[in-house]
This record gives C-alpha cells, sequence and structure tokens, in this order.
C-alpha cells in the first residue's frame, strides 16, 4: 500500500479537472485523473511535482467503468482518501424548457449526477473499508456544484437540475458518512474560464463589468482547484456538508 494520499478526479484531463488534480498534486498526494478523453498531459503535469499519475479512461455513467476504476486504484495504490466528482457537461444545445428532448435531460442528468452518486457509494464503501485498519487518516468526498444549483436558466434546464441534485447528494452523503469521519464539501464554482464557457465569453465579459459580480474578472481553475486541496488538506475537519462558493460573490444580494 502506498504511504501516500491518493485522490481520484473524475474529468481530469481538462480544464477545471486537470487544474485540480496537478494542484493536489503539488498538496503531496498522488492523483488518479479518471476521463473519456486523454488525461496523459494532465499526468505529465502531475509527476513534475514528483507525486505519482495515473490516467485512466472511462465513462462515469458505466457502472462496468466505475468498478474496473476503483479495483485499478487498489490495485495501483492499495488506498483511496479524496474522491473529486468534478466530471459534468453541459447540454449540446441550450433549448428553452418547453421545447427541450428528454434525450439531452438523460445525458446531462447521467454525466452530473447519476454517475458522480453510484461511483460516490461504492468509493464511500471502499473508504469505509480502510478504516479498520487506517482510523486516523483524513478521508473525504468533494463534488463540483455549480451557481446553476440555484440560479434558473430556462435555457438549460436539465444543467440546472442536474446541479441542484449534486448540491442535495452532497447533504446526503454528509450525513451518511459522518459516523466514519469521512467529510463531504460542495464546492460551487461561479463564471470560470473554461472550454465550457468559451462560447459566451462576449455576453459573460459585459455582465461582469457592469457588476454580475461583486469581484469584476473571471474565475480560473485554479480558483476551484485551491478551495479542493483546501479540504483534501483536513483544513474544515470540523465542517461537512459544507458549500463553498467559488463565484466572485456571485452569490451575495446586495442592493
Amino acid at each position: 500500500m502506498s504511504q501516500v494520499p491518493v485522490a481520484l478526479v473524475t474529468g481530469g484531463a481538462r480544464g477545471i479537472g486537470a487544474a485540480i488534480a496537478i494542484e493536489l498534486a503539488r498538496n503531496g498526494l498522488d492523483v488518479v485523473v479518471f476521463d473519456v478523453a486523454d488525461g496523459s498531459a494532465t499526468v505529465a503535469a502531475i509527476e513534475s511535482t514528483g507525486r505519482r499519475g495515473l490516467s485512466i479512461a472511462g465513462d462515469v455513467t458505466s457502472a462496468a467503468d466505475r468498478a474496473a476504476l476503483l479495483a485499478r486504484i487498489e490495485q495501483a495504490f492499495g488506498r483511496l482518501d479524496v474522491l473529486v466528482n468534478n466530471a459534468g457537461v453541459a447540454p449540446k444545445v441550450r433549448a428553452d424548457i418547453l421545447e427541450a428532448g428528454e434525450e439531452s435531460f438523460d445525458r446531462v442528468m447521467g454525466i452530473n449526477l447519476k454517475g458522480p452518486y453510484f461511483l460516490t457509494q461504492a468509493a464511500a464503501n471502499w473508504m469505509i473499508r480502510q478504516r479498520k485498519t487506517r482510523g486516523g487518516d483524513w478521508m473525504c468526498i468533494v463534488n463540483i456544484s455549480s451557481m446553476s444549483a440555484y440560479t434558473a436558466s430556462v435555457s438549460r434546464g436539465e444543467y440546472c437540475l442536474s446541479k441542484a441534485g449534486v448540491s442535495m447528494a452532497t447533504k446526503l452523503w454528509a450525513a451518511r458518512l459522518a459516523e466514519f469521519g469521512i467529510g463531504v464539501y460542495e464546492i460551487r464554482p461561479g463564471i470560470i474560464a473554461t472550454d465550457m464557457t468559451a462560447a459566451v465569453k462576449d455576453k459573460y465579459d459585459k455582465m461582469i463589468a457592469e457588476g454580475l459580480t461583486p469581484i469584476r474578472r473571471w474565475g480560473q481553475p485554479a480558483d476551484i482547484a485551491r478551495a479542493v486541496a483546501s479540504v483534501a488538506r483536513g483544513d474544515m475537519k470540523f465542517s461537512t456538508a459544507q458549500v463553498i462558493d467559488v463565484d466572485g460573490g456571485f452569490h451575495l444580494r446586495t442592493l
């Protein structure tokens, strides 16, 4: 068994997930990247910090892929300390909720909510088993949600519903796992500069300049990564189900 804590980051091949994986490595964790895309570049960045990296290809919506993922981590490292449920997608086409179809709903909910929910179930059961021999080690689960968990966008209803579900899943797992000393947290990004938001850059440039967020800049993947690293280090061990807004102050209601 590895003597170094091990983190699993889903959707870690690029964007926010890659930033999280690299920041966790900088904080002393070995990191497994799970993604449908090639994670080799992220692994190279992880290994440049002196930590071990491993890329595993797979689909979070597949029960077989989830089981194979955890089996591979156990074979390679013998432990799992931190799960970061970051993998997520937006609708391929923004559609008014009066017209949006079921195919997009099923795709978004499967990737953003159902897959992470059942990966958490499997990972949590493994963490509980590890408690028998690693009673004092810090373990946690981090869900990456979105300001869309509470902000209605009628052109992407399935995305908002999926992130609201992630928010409730955080509460459910926090309540269930507290007795085992496993913390569960929700990191709630605001407007972050990624491939997902590139298509609406001009729109949000204008809105941010006009005061949409008190901190008038785009968020960066590194902003999210630093919040995840703080939780993974155990800086908030007396908190669970905590929502950490990383959104430039968007959640404030000001007059």
